[in-house]
């Protein structure tokens, strides 16, 4: 069948199908997912057919956790919209395999996804760091450079569609800890074959038999590298001795928080933002790759920021299960342009860490790349 190219990535799609019969079924996702549900064989057959909206019905349900999924391996929300698609056109052409390997349906489709996030980031050609891009500002010298820049952050509003199937019993981490921005920042700099294993293992909770099966290796295998990977993350994740747990979302604990940031940094008050760090608080800005730690380096490079005669606006939001805005500097007409997105980290009442990112993440956030000039 002929499978001509799109968009810019490059990636292939069938003739007969597009991906349109999945989103369809989105607002579908909250039937029943059980694991050993069985599929309706018409429905299959209906899908090999050609028929879209059948295709929909079977992979429709799984189709937000499948995007996390691909998140958390790729760190990239871009990257993973690009790996689920490709997921779903090898489902779509692929369901006699399916039927061949007698798995459910969402064990088959987290195999697809998860060699599919395999081969993006055994394949990937590492993207350049970008420059500091702040006109009349001059970065302070970092602490460090980082090692993991093309982070991006994940919208809220997607999270709420993408719990899925209950994580298996050998699940070693809740799921808002699996999405926050210090924990997929730390799977990045694992190797690729140990982020999968760690994933279906710890944060889905699937067997070890299971994750064998996915990518074709032993149980014994599976095991050793799960042990690497385990290793390997826990120096990466920063020490739980000492810490405070954040408040909860929502709570009036962290809006508390997050009022006292909002009118910190709008109001270019220096004391009142350094006040709301802890000591060891981080900063870092993908994709560039400067970071700076503890409050002293912080403070210096806000420094800059609040004391350029700038002057911003913060629009709230949710990325990552964290607290984040959009943040807009002042024109001279009026008009607030975008600058970044800014996603906290909490812990207890004060903050830990702050993640800027570029002004091209705010579309997916739903927030525009500037704003009107405010009435009155």
């Amino acid at each position: 069948m002929d499978t001509p190219r799109h968009g810019k990535t490059g990636r292939k799609r069938a003739a007969q199908f597009t991906l349109q019969a999945v989103y369809i079924r989105e607002d579908e996702s909250d039937r029943a997912r059980e694991e050993g549900d069985a599929v309706g064989s018409e429905l299959i057959a209906r899908a090999r057919a050609g028929d879209g909206e059948a295709f929909g019905e079977l992979t429709g349900p799984y189709r937000r956790e499948l995007q996390v999924h691909c998140y958390r391996m790729l760190g990239s929300f871009q990257d993973a919209e690009d790996a689920l698609q490709e997921t779903l056109l090898s489902a779509w052409q692929g369901l006699g395999g399916f039927i061949e390997e007698r798995a459910s349906m969402r064990t088959w489709l987290y195999k697809i996804a998860t060699n599919r996030c395999l081969n993006a980031l055994r394949s990937a050609s590492r993207r350049p760091a970008r420059e500091w891009d702040v006109p009349n500002v001059e970065l302070p010298e970092p602490t460090r450079l980082g090692e993991v820049v093309w982070l991006q952050p994940f919208p809220e509003v997607l999270l709420e569609n993408a719990a899925g199937a209950p994580p298996g019993p050998e699940a070693r981490y809740e799921q808002a800890e699996a999405i926050s921005l210090a924990f997929v920042t730390a799977l990045q700099v694992l190797p690729p074959r140990q982020v999968a294993v760690l994933i279906l293992r710890d944060v889905l909770g699937f067997h070890a038999s299971e994750v064998a099966g996915m990518l074709e290796v032993t149980v014994e295998s599976v095991n050793s590298v799960l042990k690497r990977a385990r290793a390997g993350l826990q120096r990466r994740l920063p020490p739980e001795s000492g810490r405070q747990a954040p408040p909860a979302a929502g709570s009036a604990a962290e809006e508390a928080v997050v009022a006292k940031f909002v009118g910190a940094w709008e109001s270019a008050d220096l004391e009142a933002l350094v006040a709301l760090l802890t000591d060891d608080v981080f900063m870092s800005m993908p994709p560039m790759p400067f970071e700076y730690e503890g409050k002293d380096a912080v403070a210096r490079f806000s420094a800059l920021l609040l004391g350029s005669g700038r002057r911003f606006d913060l629009v709230p939001t949710r990325a990552n299960g964290q607290p984040a805005f959009g943040a807009y500097v002042r024109a001279a007409d009026g008009i607030r342009h975008g600058t970044g997105l800014y996603v906290l980290t909490l812990e207890g009442d004060r903050i830990s860490a702050m993640i800027r990112f570029e002004t091209s993440v705010l579309p997916w956030f739903g927030l525009p790349r500037s704003l009107p000039v405010p009435r009155g």
